[in-house]
C-alpha cells in the first residue's frame, strides 16, 4: 500500500496522498533552489517529505539561523511565482555526472544507486537528483511555512558529516494549512505537562528523573483506566502479579540480555547481579512453567499490569509520553498454532472496544512481516502473517503491509489512534513470538501425547498507562469524561445558609459511588464556578435556598449549560446515563 499522509479535512481527488507527497516533494526542492540564491555556497545533501511537509539537509558555508527563514520562505514564495515547469526523468549517469561534480555528497549518491540510470529533475536554472514525484509546475507551490532548523548528520551517522536541516509543512490549500496551524497551536496549549500541572494529577522531580509523580487525583485517573480494562477482560483473561526484580540469567536466556542490555538497570543482591525488568514476557513463561498444560486448556490467557524500567537518554524523556518506568498493561496468551487466528481476534475485538470508549473512531492497523535478520522457519512466519491478515479481513479490517517490519522474532499488528487534533498514536500491538517458548523450553501435551511447542502472542492495547493517560488529556484538552474524572461533581453554596445541605447532597452522591466534594470557602458563587470550571470539574451543583427547600440541585457543566431543579431521588439515574 502507499504510505498514506494524516490531514485534517476531506480534500479533493486532486488532493490526494500522492499529490500531496508530490506537493511537499517539490517545495523541498523549492527550499533548496531558494538557499542556492540566497547562499550559493551551500551544498545540498538530501530532501525527502514527512507527514506534513518536508524537510532538507544541508552542508552551508556559514551556519543557518532562525531568523534566515523568513528570507529564505520569501526567496521561496518569489521563485514560485516564476512558474517554472518541473521537468525530468531518467538519465544515464555518464550524462548526470557533469551535473553533480561539484557536489561530494550527490556523486556518493550518484554511485550508490543500482544500474545506469539516474533521475534528474529541473525548474528553471535548478536541477537535482532524486527519484521523482512533482507537481507539473512550481506556481501552486503556495501553501507552505519553514518551521525550523536542526542539527543532522549526513546519512543518519553521528559519526559523518554534521548537516543542517531546514524543516517545512506545506499543504493543497490555504484552509489546510491555517487547520494544521491551529491543530499545532492546540498542541502547545493543550500540552499535557501543563495539564498535568494545572489539574493537579502529575508531576516530574529531579530526584527521580523520567518518573512520573502521581498525585491524589491523577491516581484516580490511573486507576480507572486499569479498572475498565480489568473489567473488560476479566472472564476472558487470568490475571498474574510478578517480581519487578530478577536474575541476570534469566534475561540471558529470554534474549533481552544481549539485544537490550544498554537499556536495563542492574543491581547486586547477595553478590549476583539481578536486573530490574524492562518487559514482563518473561514473567508470564515463568508461570506458565510452573503446570503442565494440556492442549485441551489452551490458549491460556495471562494478563498483567506490569510495572517495567528502560533507561532512556536525558534528551529523549517528555513528560508522560517518554519515560523510565511505567505500566505496560500486557497480556500473553499461549496457544496452539491453529488458534492464532482467533486469539488475534478477541485482541481486535477488545481494543476497538477500548479506544471507542474514549471516543477514538479512526482506528488505523498495519501488519509488519519477516525483517532480514530474524529467528524460526519461513513455514512458522508464513503461517503466523496469514492468521494475522486473515483475523483482520474476517473482522473487515483494512490495513497497511509493512514489509519487513516486525521484530526478530515474529510478525505483528501496530494499531493506531487518531486523536481530536487530527494526530496518529501508535498504542495497540499484536505479537506472534517463537523465540520465547523456545529459549524457554515450554511445551503443552498434544492429543497424541507427544510434546509441542506453543506459540505466544504478545498483546498490549493502552500500551502503556502513562502515555495513554498523556493521550488522553491532550485528546480532551483537559476535560475528561465524566466517568474517569478525580472529582466528578463539586458542591457550592451560594450563601452559608445552604452549608447543612450541601453536606446531605454530598452524602447522596458518595451513596450512588460518585467522587464529589464541597468547595467550603466563603467567596461568591461566581468565583467559586470559576475555580471548577479551571480544574475541568464534569459538574457543579450549585445550591441556594430554593435548591434546599425543594430538596433539587442546579446542574451547571464545564459549557456553561445548566438544568435546574433536579431532584435527588433523579440523581442516581443521570448518574449512570453520564457514566455510561
Amino acid at each position: 500500500m502507499s504510505q498514506q499522509h494524516s490531514v485534517l479535512h476531506s480534500q479533493s481527488s486532486q488532493s490526494s496522498a500522492q499529490y500531496l507527497d508530490n506537493l511537499r516533494h517539490s517545495c523541498a526542492h523549492l527550499a533548496a533552489q531558494a538557499v542556492l540564491e540566497i547562499y550559493p555556497g551551500t551544498l545540498l545533501t538530501i530532501g525527502p517529505t514527512t507527514e506534513h511537509g518536508f524537510f532538507y539537509d544541508f552542508l552551508p558555508e556559514h551556519n543557518f539561523k532562525e531568523e534566515d527563514l523568513p528570507r529564505i520562505e520569501a526567496k521561496m514564495h518569489e521563485i514560485a511565482a516564476r512558474a517554472y515547469d518541473v521537468v525530468g526523468g531518467q538519465v544515464s549517469k555518464e550524462k548526470a555526472r557533469p551535473l553533480f561534480a561539484h557536489n561530494r555528497f550527490k556523486m556518493e549518491m550518484l554511485e550508490a544507486i543500482p544500474g545506469d540510470t539516474v533521475g534528474v529533475y529541473s525548474q528553471g536554472s535548478f536541477t537535482d537528483l532524486c527519484r521523482g514525484g512533482h507537481v507539473e509546475n512550481i506556481k501552486v507551490l503556495k501553501h507552505f511555512k519553514l518551521t525550523g532548523i536542526s542539527g543532522s548528520y549526513w546519512r543518519a551517522d553521528r559519526n559523518g558529516q554534521p548537516l543542517q536541516r531546514i524543516s517545512g509543512i506545506a499543504f493543497a490549500t490555504k484552509e489546510d494549512l491555517a487547520a494544521y496551524e491551529k491543530q499545532v497551536a492546540d498542541a502547545l496549549t493543550y500540552d499535557h505537562r501543563s495539564l498535568g500541572k494545572q489539574l493537579d494529577l502529575f508531576s516530574f522531580r529531579q530526584e527521580s528523573p523520567g518518573a512520573a509523580f502521581f498525585h491524589p487525583r491523577g491516581t484516580v485517573i490511573y486507576n480507572e483506566l486499569i479498572n475498565f480494562s480489568r473489567k473488560l477482560q476479566q472472564d476472558t483473561y487470568q490475571e498474574i502479579k510478578t517480581p519487578l526484580i530478577m536474575h541476570e540469567s534469566l534475561w540471558h536466556t529470554s534474549g533481552h540480555y544481549e539485544n537490550y542490555k544498554e537499556n536495563m538497570y542492574f543491581t547486586q543482591i547477595d553478590e549476583q547481579t539481578h536486573c530490574v525488568r524492562p518487559m514482563n514476557c518473561p514473567s508470564s513463561v515463568m508461570v506458565y512453567q510452573e503446570g503442565l498444560h494440556s492442549y485441551r486448556a489452551l490458549p491460556l490467557r495471562l494478563s498483567e499490569y506490569g510495572l517495567v524500567h528502560r533507561y532512556e537518554l536525558s534528551g529523549v524523556l517528555h513528560g508522560l509520553f517518554r519515560v523510565r518506568t511505567f505500566t505496560q498493561d500486557d497480556a500473553h496468551i499461549f496457544c496452539t498454532p491453529d488458534q492464532i487466528q482467533q486469539e488475534v481476534a478477541g485482541v481486535l475485538s477488545l481494543a476497538e472496544a477500548i479506544y471507542k470508549k474514549f471516543g477514538f473512531e479512526e482506528i488505523s492497523y498495519a501488519l509488519s512481516t519477516r525483517p532480514e535478520k530474524s529467528l524460526g522457519d519461513a513455514a512458522q512466519w508464513e503461517q503466523a502473517i496469514k492468521a494475522l491478515a486473515d483475523a483482520m479481513t474476517h473482522r473487515g479490517i483494512a490495513y497497511k503491509l509493512q514489509e519487513g517490519e516486525g521484530a526478530f522474532y515474529g510478525p505483528k499488528i501496530e494499531i493506531r489512534i487518531k486523536d481530536a487534533m487530527g494526530r496518529q498514536w501508535q498504542c495497540g500491538t499484536v505479537q506472534v513470538d517463537f523465540c520465547l517458548p523456545e529459549n524457554f523450553d515450554i511445551d503443552y501435551v498434544s492429543s497424541d501425547q507427544s510434546r509441542q511447542r506453543p506459540v505466544m502472542i504478545h498483546r498490549a492495547i493502552y500500551g502503556s498507562i502513562e502515555r495513554f493517560m498523556g493521550i488522553l488529556l491532550e485528546h480532551y484538552k483537559g476535560r475528561v469524561p465524566f466517568w474517569i474524572a478525580p472529582e466528578q461533581v463539586r458542591i457550592m453554596t451560594i450563601t452559608d445558609a445552604q452549608a447543612d445541605y450541601a453536606y446531605t447532597v454530598l452524602a447522596h452522591l458518595k451513596h450512588l459511588g460518585v467522587r464529589a466534594t464541597i468547595d467550603t470557602t466563603s467567596d461568591k458563587i461566581n468565583a467559586k464556578i470559576k475555580r471548577a470550571q479551571l480544574m475541568q470539574i464534569p459538574w457543579m451543583f450549585v445550591l441556594g435556598d430554593k435548591e434546599r427547600e425543594q430538596n433539587t440541585v442546579t446542574l451547571r457543566q464545564l459549557d456553561g449549560s445548566q438544568r435546574f431543579g433536579i431532584a435527588l431521588d433523579a440523581l442516581g439515574e443521570l448518574v449512570r446515563a453520564e457514566r455510561e
